[in-house]
Formats: C-alpha cells, sequence, structure tokens
C-alpha cells in the first residue's frame, strides 16, 4: 500500500508538503496541491482517515439529526446535506431523533461522542436539554427548519413560513372563500407557529375575521390530520375551503375527505403547505406551497462549514423562499405563479425578521 512518502517522492514534494495538501493545515501553491493529487491517483493512495484527524483534529464529519427521515421533505433536505457535505470531503453521520426530546438529547450525545466536527440539527417542540449539551460543549450547530427563538447562540437554516401561508389564504379568499380552515402542525413546533401566524396574516389581508373553530391540530403527522379534518367537516358550518400545513398531513386530510364523500374542489377548495413528488398525480392535482429542500439542506452545510472557519461570528438566521405551484386542487384553472419571495434572507437577530407578511 502506497504511503504519503511514496507520493511526495512522486510529486517531488516533501511529506510536510503532502501533509499540508491532505489536511488544509497551510495553503499550497495551485500548481503544487495539483500534482500531489495526480501523484495520489496514480498511485492508489487513500489518506488514513484517523491519522489525519489526530493531526487536525478534525475528522471531517458532520452529524445529521433530523426525525421522520421517511417523510419526503426530510429525505430531500438529507440528499441536499449529503451533497453538500461530499462536495466540501465531509461524510455525514445520521440518527434519527424521533421527535422526542429524550431520545433527541441522547443520539445527539452519540453523534458528539464519535467526534462530528459539527451538527445540523432539527430540533422538536423541547429542545431544552438539547441545546444545553450543544451548549455546554460548545458544539458548532446548525438548527435545521425549526428554529428555536431563545437560542442566540446558534445558526439557523430554515423556510420562509409566514408569508407563503398567508398567500394560500388570500388566493383561497380571492376565489370568493369566506370561511377557511387550516390543518396546523404539531403545537410548538416553530413551523406550526409561524404557519399558524400566517393563517392569520392572510385572513386578515383578505378582511376575514379569525375563527379559532376553524383551524385543528393534526400533529404534523397522517392519522392527527385525518381526525382534525373530520372534525372541522362536521362543524354546524364548515369550512369551504382547506389549508393544510404539511404534506404528511394534506395525506390525512384527503383521507378524511375522501371518507365523508367530500369532493375536491368541487364541495371543498384545498390548498397546502409542502409540495412533493407526486402531489401531481392526485385528481386535481394539488395546489401547494413548494419548500426548496435540497437547498435548505445545502444552505445547512455552508452555514456550518462557515462556523466553523470564523467560530466567533455572530450567529446568523438564513431563511430560503418558497414557490406557490398552481394547479387544480384551489378550484381554478392551472397557471404558473410567482414565488413567494425571490431570494433568501438572513438576519443575525430576529429569526422572524425577513418573513414574507
Amino acid at each position: 500500500m502506497p504511503t504519503m512518502a511514496d507520493v511526495a517522492r512522486s510529486a517531488g514534494v516533501s511529506v510536510a508538503t503532502v501533509s499540508h495538501v491532505l489536511n488544509g493545515t497551510r495553503p499550497v501553491l495551485p500548481h503544487t496541491r495539483q500534482a500531489v493529487l495526480d501523484a495520489m491517483d496514480e498511485l492508489g493512495y487513500t489518506p488514513n482517515t484517523l491519522a489525519r484527524a489526530l493531526v487536525t483534529s478534525r475528522t471531517r464529519s458532520i452529524g445529521l439529526a433530523v426525525s421522520a427521515i421517511s417523510n419526503p421533505y426530510f429525505t430531500e433536505i438529507l440528499q441536499g446535506v449529503e451533497a453538500e457535505a461530499l462536495r466540501h470531503g465531509y461524510s455525514l453521520l445520521i440518527a434519527d431523533p424521533h421527535d422526542d426530546p429524550v431520545h433527541e438529547r441522547k443520539v445527539v450525545q452519540l453523534l458528539h461522542e464519535r467526534r462530528v466536527d459539527g451538527m445540523i440539527v432539527a430540533p422538536s417542540a423541547e429542545p431544552g436539554e438539547l441545546l444545553a449539551y450543544l451548549d455546554r460543549h460548545r458544539v458548532p450547530t446548525v438548527l435545521l427548519d425549526r428554529v428555536v427563538g431563545d437560542a442566540p447562540r446558534f445558526d439557523q437554516v430554515c423556510a420562509e413560513n409566514i408569508g407563503p401561508t398567508g398567500l394560500l389564504v388570500t388566493h383561497l379568499a380571492g376565489l370568493g372563500h369566506r370561511r377557511i380552515g387550516l390543518v396546523a402542525g404539531l403545537s410548538g413546533l416553530s413551523t406550526s407557529d409561524e404557519r399558524i401566524a400566517g393563517y392569520r396574516s392572510g385572513l386578515t389581508a383578505a378582511g376575514l375575521p379569525y375563527d379559532e373553530r376553524l383551524v385543528a391540530h393534526g400533529d404534523s403527522a397522517s392519522a392527527g390530520a385525518e381526525r382534525a379534518t373530520a372534525a372541522l367537516l362536521a362543524l354546524t358550518d364548515p369550512p369551504t375551503a382547506l389549508v393544510t400545513a404539511n404534506n404528511a398531513m394534506t395525506i390525512g386530510a384527503l383521507r378524511a375527505l375522501r371518507d365523508h364523500g367530500v369532493s375536491v374542489p368541487g364541495d371543498l377548495a384545498l390548498c397546502c403547505f409542502d409540495d412533493f413528488a407526486w402531489a401531481d398525480l392526485f385528481s386535481p392535482r394539488l395546489t401547494a406551497i413548494s419548500q426548496p429542500s435540497k437547498e435548505i439542506g445545502a444552505e445547512a452545510v455552508r452555514v456550518l462549514l462557515a462556523r466553523l472557519a470564523a467560530p466567533d461570528e455572530p450567529a446568523r438566521t438564513v431563511r430560503l423562499p418558497c414557490t406557490f405551484v398552481h394547479r387544480g386542487s384551489c378550484g381554478c384553472a392551472e397557471t404558473v405563479a410567482p414565488p413567494a419571495r425571490s431570494g433568501k434572507s438572513e438576519n443575525p437577530e430576529d429569526p422572524q425578521k425577513g418573513t414574507v407578511s
């Protein structure tokens, strides 16, 4: 098996120069770096990751803790994280916290014990112990998808939620609907809170009153949304239009509507937050807010690597824009609508600023 000394001889450089190329410990002239890489390729040299970690105190690995990996939204985020990490020469260690605060704290500690250089975490609705652990051990961390208002030390990356949800409501109101229901997500998650806020802002913009009876919590899950939708349909004056706040809940809502003999959009108009690969296979096709899930994952990696390079910089929150995908479930002809925003927003202080309202 070829060694670093063999690579150095082949490239005509010192062993120290080969080490600097491998570990990034000092700048190396581009032509010298290329000569080392060419020699490694020609000899079939494979760096010893463990030995490199001893030299640099870095493992070039990232811990990713994301619940519901089976959810297409988080699956696409994972793809974005993996592709961007690989592009920068990092590997991933993945764990599923199951949205359980105790399990979340445990799996994050296990990732930390494996000496990952940093972590990307989608926090649960009760992340207190998680954040305390990460803060106590000074683990470079990016909070993903769900922002935490009282976590000023942590970078955060997520989609915009308020403006896009409001856009769904004003669109339905523009079609003449006056009783617009919401199947909301799990209480305590920032995504749930912000989409409820967006729903309310959309009602205000349309000149409609807020009626708490038209908001039912589906707990971010299909079964919960099925129950929530059934409860909305059982109202004396049920909604004529419905917004579902994530893709899993859209499936549950559709089951409930089918079981109650409610046609879409003939009896009830439907819009959903979260587009997914098979949303256009339904009849009618689903009008939806599409999140840039792969880009969210990639941006989280970029923010984490920037944190590793400059650990003392102020924490920042990056929000990426969503796109309104106009299909037929809202009850009007399918057209292409403009994005909810034209570019990502950053705010180093207030994670709520920069959202569409």
